[in-house]
């Protein structure tokens, strides 16, 4: 049957079209109803004139039904703003020619204009039947008449009576299955499905023929009426003979070769009937008959002879088989007269009815209570929600942040990789305090030889008053007293300052040796540095605990994010939704309608909503659950996250303090050189007077020795070099008291020392391995030693006002002096030990010499001298420094606790 030539179809004539003189009328009622200037409106009312000339002026073609849609949409979009039907204000004449009669009709009427287009429509679809798309434009037709049939006047004109829509349709929706049927056949579809297609098509042409059978219709057609009818009673009998074959197929599958037999003979018959009705018809349609019988009779002899010989099956008879139900897969494609895609814009969009704003302000509200309802559920979900998560704490980042462990943070990279391209950063900043320490050590020992000096001078000056009585001791010149008292002053300034900058000295060792081992850590191995922070120690368990629970949270994550997004997507929706164009050409009584099938589109995010917020509960069911094992070790991971933050930022605060450490250790060394050189030209300044005082002296101590008897022999006081070179034995440290007590507060500074300064030369005394504890040693310095001789004090000369260092942290002597006596304050020596700084070093001013003070006021108590009567020691902190080193320049001279940082910036304390 795949070679059957094609059975003819049936098309329609076009209707002709008279006047419509809209212009005049519209323009009169824009002025009139909308109070604007028609003038304003006058390119689209020629536009509109344009589309209606090609309109009645078709092509033949697919553009031509494109030109129909399209002016039909603009006269539906002109009625429903400027009324022109039947009685209206705005109605003109309109004329079109009847298709079967040849009369003009004519009506006032703009629907009779819409209707004699979607007439022609239909019929330029039914002339552009084809094999490719005859199905789609018999389907087009179809449902143009049926529009026209639905939406319009059967009284306009015979041609568009509701019999002839009714034929109309009906043939248009046969021939366009019998094109479906074609296809089938090419395609070698089931044989139970072409004959039911089949049998559809025959159910669609026995319902035009009743049609014509008609007398009415009958009438209105003319003469051809006949032609039609025979044409479709031909069709019916052919269309039921190729279902029968195929019925006959699918037995022959089903091995039901009786039943094969019966079929096979009615759809000779019905080919048989077909042929006599055929009479008159084409040659192509006697053609396809007649190629349909030679197969149908093949088939039928070959299954006739078949059973005779071989099944012997009984051949029942039609009636006692099941009919053929037709299957309708096809259907009258709807007309939409407002489809912008077909239409193109509305021309006259700019003229809005008040009664489309007043529509369009309740479908307005209709979708603010639909908004409503939904928010309504979605807050209370989100409170719910809120909640609860509040009540537990979490956060999926939180949660499990166990891969943070498992590399080295980028901030401390960053300085690792700064710090290998200065792989020298340990050992200079070593060498910087090396030599820091060892200009302090150089000043130390200056300031100690002018000290030492001055004491000498001192003792000489004692002695010749004892030996020529108070006259003697006015010797030397006025000039001279009044030099000594400025070197004294000016020892004491420098000690002070060095006495402060001592401390600082000491706090930038501390904070040396408190970064040195991160600078080593971070300028070492990768792996090294990953080792050294703090990771958590978890079991498998445990882990998996971790993961379940950050597994559940970001499930929470996903749904608020969801539930947000289709939030805003109705929204936006909502928002974005105007049908005020669509209620223009809206009846009002259609207007509920018109909102329930608009509000139809939010069906689908109201769903997705609904099963977002079911969702919810079982969510947090599991996150429930999942909580009761995580509880276990959240404590323990946070713990651990903030050793691991304490320690990465160590780290780079000792990066940071690296570069603040060289700069204040070079600050450091150049305040020492200027120190060290005042003090040297201060001690040449000291050994000459005092050496000119000594040969003033001389004359009048021999003379006086020579009146006296000789004195027991003592032991020759050692040099000023020899005294200086004695602070490196052993012995002599031990023998001296202040040197011993000096000892404890530099031990008491707490703190070892790096391995690369364990081998600088220490300026102070060496002590011996079994030295006692520094507190003991303060102790024994505050007590009477028995057989010691009253000595020169070892501590400031006469006239300088007592200044006690900073309390060291570590070290606080166990009894504080009381008024009128002065508790032993040692000269602190330099140190290695390493902390840290916060207040800045205040600047230094010369202190006012305050000559006259006693010394017993003025001087440091004499190490071994015996106390007072009634002395009554007891604890108490150090007394601070001096009120004037407040705001004197120079190192700091407070205390604070250590903390990473480095001492403030070392200042020249001198003109």
């Amino acid at each position: 049957m795949e070679a059957v030539p094609r059975m003819p179809m049936i098309w329609l004539d076009l209707k002709e079209a008279g006047d419509f003189q809209f212009s005049p009328s519209v323009r009169q009622f824009i002025l009139k109803n909308y109070g604007e200037n028609p003038d304003n409106y006058n390119e689209q009312m020629k536009k509109l004139e344009t589309l209606r000339q090609s309109a009645i002026n078709v092509t033949r073609d697919f553009e031509g039904c494109s030109t129909l849609r399209k002016y039909f949409g603009q006269l539906h979009y002109l009625q429903s703003r400027v009324p022109m039907g039947t009685g209206q204000e705005a109605a003109v004449p309109i004329s079109w020619t009847e298709i079967f009669s040849g009369k003009t009709v004519t009506h006032d009427d703009i629907s009779y204009e819409q209707a004699c287009i979607l007439y022609n429509l239909g019929a330029l679809h039914s002339m552009l039947g084809g094999m490719k798309v005859s199905c789609t434009h018999f389907q087009c037709s179809a449902g143009a008449f049926s529009y026209l049939r639905d939406h319009f006047s059967h009284n306009f004109s015979v041609d568009m009576s509701h019999q002839i829509l009714n034929l109309n349709i009906n043939l248009m929706l046969g021939q366009a299955q019998e094109c479906l049927l074609e296809k089938s056949m090419l395609d070698n579809r089931k044989s139970f499905l072409v004959a039911r297609i089949s049998a559809q098509v025959v159910d669609y042409y026995k319902e035009a023929c009743r049609a014509l059978e008609n007398s009415e219709t009958a009438s209105m057609l003319g003469k051809i009426q006949k032609d039609w009818k025979k044409l479709v009673q031909m069709k019916i009998y052919y269309f039921a003979s190729i279902a029968h074959l195929h019925m006959g197929k699918q037995a022959e599958e089903q091995q039901k070769y009786g039943e094969r037999l019966a079929y096979l003979q009615s759809s000779i018959d019905k080919l048989s009937e077909a042929i006599k009705l055929a009479k008159g018809q084409p040659d192509s349609v006697q053609d396809a008959l007649r190629f349909t019988m030679d197969v149908i009779g093949g088939k039928f002899n070959s299954a006739k002879k078949d059973n005779d010989f071989i099944y012997h099956e009984t051949v029942p008879s039609l009636e006692t088989l099941a009919s053929v139900k037709g299957a309708p897969l096809v259907k009258a494609l709807p007309v939409n007269p407002t489809d912008p895609s077909v239409t193109g814009p509305d021309l006259f969009a700019k003229l809005v009815p008040m009664a489309a704003h007043e529509a369009s302000s309740l479908y307005s509200e209709e979708k603010a209570k639909l908004l409503r309802d939904v928010m309504i559920k979605i807050d209370s979900k989100n409170e719910t929600l809120e909640q609860f998560m509040d009540s537990l704490g979490l956060e999926p980042e939180s949660v499990d942040n166990l891969d943070m462990y498992s590399r080295i943070p980028p901030v401390l990279m960053e300085k690792c990789a700064a710090l290998s391209v200065r792989p020298d950063t340990v050992k200079s900043l070593i060498q910087s305090m090396q030599g820091l320490s060892g200009v302090f050590t150089d000043v130390e020992s200056s300031l100690k030889e002018i000290r030492d000096v001055l004491e000498e001078d001192e003792a000489g000056q004692r002695a010749l008053q004892e030996a020529g009585g108070p006259a003697a001791g006015e010797l030397h010149p006025p000039a001279q007293v009044q030099a000594l008292g400025d070197i004294r002053r000016d020892l004491e300034k420098y000690m002070e300052a060095h006495e402060k900058a001592s401390f600082t000295n000491t706090e930038l060792h501390r904070a040396m040796n408190l970064h040195i081992s991160n600078l080593r850590l971070l300028g070492g191995p990768l792996e090294s540095l990953k080792e050294a922070l703090p990771r958590p120690q978890l079991s498998e368990e445990e882990v998996a605990g971790l993961q379940c629970m950050k597994r559940i949270l970001g499930k929470v994550h996903e749904m608020r994010e969801q539930r947000g997004s289709l939030e805003k997507q109705l929204r936006d929706l909502i928002q974005q939704d105007d049908i005020t164009s669509t209620l223009v050409t809206t009846e009002r009584a259609d207007m509920r309608r018109t909102f329930e099938d608009q509000l139809k589109k939010y069906e689908q995010v109201k769903v997705y909503l609904d099963q977002n917020l079911a969702a919810q509960e079982n969510i947090l069911k599991a996150l429930t659950e999942a909580n009761v094992q995580y509880a276990s070790v959240r404590k323990g991971l946070s713990q651990t996250e903030q050793q691991w933050n304490g320690t990465v930022q160590g780290l780079v605060g000792s990066y940071e303090a690296y570069e603040d450490l060289m700069k204040k250790s070079q600050e450091g060394k150049e305040f020492y050189e200027d120190l060290e050189d005042k003090a040297t030209r201060l001690l040449e300044k000291a050994k000459t007077l005092a050496q000119t005082r000594a040969e003033e002296r001389r004359p009048l101590l021999e003379k006086e020795s020579q009146k006296k008897p000789p004195a027991r022999p003592t032991a020759a006081k050692p040099s000023l070099q020899a005294r200086s070179s004695d602070g490196d034995s052993a012995c002599s440290s031990l023998d001296d008291p202040e040197l011993a007590q000096l000892s404890a507060a530099i031990l008491a500074l707490g703190g070892d020392l790096p391995e690369e300064l364990r081998s600088l030369p220490w300026p102070g005394p060496r002590f011996p391995a079994n030295l006692p504890p520094p507190e003991l040693l303060a102790r024994i310095a505050q007590f009477p030693t028995s057989g010691l001789a009253p000595q020169l004090p070892r501590g400031p000369l006469p006239h300088m006002a007592p200044q006690m260092p900073p309390q060291l942290p570590g070290y606080r002597p166990p009894h504080a002096p009381q008024p009128g006596l002065v508790a032993p304050a040692p000269v602190r020596p330099s140190t290695t030990t390493v902390d840290s700084i916060q207040a800045p070093i205040p600047s230094y001013a010369h202190t006012p010499h305050h000559p006259g003070h006693p010394a017993a006021s003025t001087g440091y108590a004499a190490m071994g001298q015996p106390l007072p009567q009634g002395y009554q020691p007891g604890p108490g902190p150090v007394p601070g420094p001096h009120p004037h080193m407040q705001a004197q320049q120079g190192y700091q001279h407070g205390y604070m606790p250590p903390q990473p940082g480095v001492p403030p910036l070392y200042q020249q304390a001198f003109p």
